[in-house]
C-alpha cells in the first residue's frame, strides 16, 4: 500500500489512521472529555457550530465557543476528518474507513450513509451545495458525488495526469468558486476544477509542489489555496494561473475560510492570520501554543481555534 505522508494528508491524519475494518466499526462513545480531543474541522450551522475529530467525536457550541457538547449519537468511531452543513439542520462528515455520516437535526445525532470495510481509504473533504447535492473525495483521487442528499453515492472516475496510467492524487479540500465551479486543492501543487457540476475535472497546475490542504474563494474570481511549509497561491482568473503569497508564517496551513470581506488562514505554527485584501496581504491575528488543526467563524468576526487538545484559550 502507498505509503502515506503527512505531507500528503490533512494535517496531523497521518499519526491517526485507524482500520477499516467493518467488525471495528462501532458507535462513537460518550466522553467527558470529549471537548480536550483533536478536532480536525469545524463549520457554522445556521447560530452553532460544529466540529469533527478523532474517535468520531462530533461538538456542538450555541454560545460561540464558550461551552461545548457532545452530540448525542454519532454511528462510527472513525476519525471524522472533515464536516459541511448545507443549512442549519442538514450536515454531513466524512472520514476514515470511507465513512460518510449525516445529521438532520443540526448535529445533535447521526445516521450512517456509506463505509468501505473493502478499501483503506480514507475521506478527507466533503463540501454540499446545498440539501441534495454534495462531494466527497480523499485517498488515491476517490471522488464520490450525491444528488439525493447521500442516500446514494457514486464514484467519480477521474482521468489520469499528463503521462499517467491512472488517477492517484490524495484530494484534500472541496470548495466552490463565486461564480460556481468547483475546486479541489490536492498534493503536488495540484488544483482541480470542475465547470459542469462536478461531471467532469481538468488538471490545474499551480507551479508549486507542496501539498495543498486547503483552499476558498474571496472577492470577485479570487481563488486561494494554501498547505505544507505555509505555502499559499493565489489566482484571479479562476485557476488559469497562479501567483505565490507571503502569509508570513512558515507553518503548514491547515484551513482557509473566507468571511465578511476578510480572509482567515490557521497553521501548524499556531498562528491565526487574517487578509482585509481577498488574500493579497496578511497579518497574525493570534497565536496559540499549539499546533492549529482547525477554525470557525464566531459571531462579530473573530475565530474559534481548535488544537490537538480542544480549543484554544
Amino acid at each position: 500500500m502507498k505509503t502515506l505522508k503527512l505531507a500528503a494528508l490533512a494535517p496531523l491524519l497521518v499519526t491517526m489512521l485507524a482500520s477499516s475494518n467493518a467488525a471495528a466499526l462501532q458507535p462513537a462513545r460518550a466522553d467527558a472529555h470529549a471537548a480536550q480531543a483533536m478536532m480536525l474541522d469545524a463549520t457554522r450551522a445556521g447560530r452553532r457550530i460544529v466540529a469533527v475529530g478523532e474517535h468520531g467525536y462530533v461538538l456542538m457550541s450555541d454560545d460561540d465557543g464558550a461551552t461545548q457538547r457532545q452530540a448525542r449519537a454519532v454511528p462510527a468511531d472513525m476519525t471524522l476528518t472533515a464536516v459541511s452543513f448545507a443549512d442549519a439542520r442538514h450536515g454531513w462528515a466524512v472520514g476514515h474507513g470511507g465513512v460518510i455520516v449525516h445529521t438532520a437535526d443540526g448535529g445533535e445525532t447521526w445516521s450512517l450513509q456509506r463505509q468501505d470495510a473493502a478499501a483503506d481509504q480514507p475521506l478527507l473533504t466533503v463540501y454540499f451545495r446545498d440539501a441534495q447535492h454534495g462531494w466527497a473525495a480523499g485517498l488515491w483521487s476517490l471522488l464520490l458525488a450525491t444528488s439525493d442528499g447521500g442516500k446514494t453515492w457514486r464514484q467519480v472516475a477521474l482521468p489520469p495526469q499528463d503521462g499517467g496510467k491512472r488517477a492517484d492524487l490524495n484530494l484534500l479540500k472541496i470548495f466552490p468558486s463565486q461564480g460556481g465551479q468547483l475546486f479541489i486543492a490536492a498534493e503536488r501543487g495540484m488544483v482541480l476544477r470542475s465547470r459542469d457540476d462536478g461531471a467532469s475535472w481538468q488538471y490545474l497546475a499551480t507551479g508549486s509542489k507542496a501539498s495543498l490542504w486547503s483552499g476558498t474563494a474571496a472577492g470577485g474570481h479570487t481563488l486561494l489555496v494554501a498547505g505544507l511549509g505555509g505555502r499559499m497561491l493565489r489566482s484571479t482568473d479562476d485557476g488559469a494561473s497562479w501567483a505565490v503569497v507571503d502569509a508570513g508564517t512558515a507553518g503548514s496551513i491547515t484551513q482557509l475560510q473566507a468571511d465578511a470581506g476578510s480572509v482567515w488562514a490557521s497553521s501548524l505554527d499556531g498562528r491565526l492570520l487574517r487578509s482585509a485584501d481577498d488574500g493579497r496581504t496578511w497579518e497574525t491575528v493570534g497565536a496559540a501554543g499549539e499546533p492549529l488543526t482547525a477554525i470557525a467563524a464566531r459571531t462579530g468576526g473573530a475565530y474559534l481555534r481548535y488544537t490537538r487538545r480542544g480549543l484554544a484559550k
